[in-house]
């Protein structure tokens, strides 16, 4: 055995050994708790008294395969297998990107724009694991939101969390960057657009963190470096043809980009666009108007 004894207590002695240099030591306590509970399928009131408990070889096995993984800088997240995003368990996987803690502070903004018992038709464009719209639809219980996404990998994960949380969202197959990958929507249709899109430029890789880079999807990570405005541009110029008047179109940013986002939306004709920053202060979200004016209704 890679323990001495095969009770629990030795496992957290463990981690904490091998982990130390990678990890604080109540980061370590949490993933052996998160482990543990989703090992023996306990609950976090359980887990306290549990220190004792005795393993089983296939248990032992279960923790030390995980060590490993953790070891060679997999996120925690895909190790367990979930995340927890607004109040949700997500199924998460290196089929589309982990979600942010800042992801949250988005659909709060968006959550909060919007009266909760209103029909509300949204669309989540690059959705990635459907994070963002399977929130909102918890919160907005009579929205229709559609969950767009060109990875079919990515639909798949998002379908998978439609039933893991009982809610339901559209999943669709779209291409954001094509004006055809819109040819579904009607004009004026939607009363809100939300998007994550990729915003990083390559040239950022150099100060992201190994376990990103090598376990979550490039394609939903990294733009060109001469063009990183490239999916807002798009989306903002369709969400002209497919908001509604004074629908509301939301974006989480680079703050690196915060002016030129600004700049480029009221170029496209929205109004009232607001900036806001983050709970580590950082520009990470943006909110802008459509009004539609009377030459462009008919």
């Amino acid at each position: 055995m890679f323990v001495s004894s095969n009770r629990l207590s030795d496992i957290k002695s463990y981690y904490q050994s091998k982990l130390a240099f990678l990890f604080s030591e109540n980061e370590i306590n949490l993933m052996v708790k998160y482990l543990t509970i989703k090992r023996l399928e306990i609950i976090d009131v359980e887990y306290i008294n549990s220190s004792n408990s005795l393993l089983s070889e296939s248990d032992l096995l279960y923790f030390n395969f995980a060590l490993k993984r953790l070891l060679k800088n997999e996120p925690f997240q895909h190790i367990i297998g979930n995340v927890e995003f607004y109040g949700l368990e997500l199924n998460c996987d290196a089929r589309a990107l982990i979600p942010r803690p800042e992801t949250e502070e988005l659909v709060d903004w968006v959550f909060e724009s919007f009266d909760k018992n209103s029909f509300i038709e949204i669309a989540d464009l690059c959705a990635g694991s459907g994070c963002i719209a399977l929130a909102l639809k918890s919160k907005l219980p009579n929205s229709e939101i559609i969950a767009a996404e060109l990875s079919k990998d990515a639909i798949a994960l998002i379908e998978e969390n439609c039933i893991k949380t009982n809610l339901l969202v559209i999943p669709m197959k779209m291409d954001v960057l094509i004006d055809e990958g819109y040819t579904d929507f009607e004009a004026n249709s939607f009363d809100c657009w939300v998007s994550n899109p990729p915003y990083i430029p390559h040239k950022d890789k150099e100060m992201m963190s190994e376990n990103v880079l090598d376990f979550e999807p490039h394609m939903a990570l990294f733009v060109e470096d001469n063009d990183p405005l490239i999916f807002y541009i798009k989306l903002a110029e369709n969400a002209r043809k497919y908001l509604k008047n004074n629908g509301l179109l939301f974006f989480e940013i680079h703050e690196d980009y915060s002016q030129e986002m600004l700049a480029m939306l009221k170029q496209k004709g929205f109004v009232n666009i607001e900036l806001r920053k983050d709970l580590q202060g950082k520009a990470r979200m943006i909110r802008a108007q459509n009004v539609i004016l009377s030459n462009e209704s008919e």
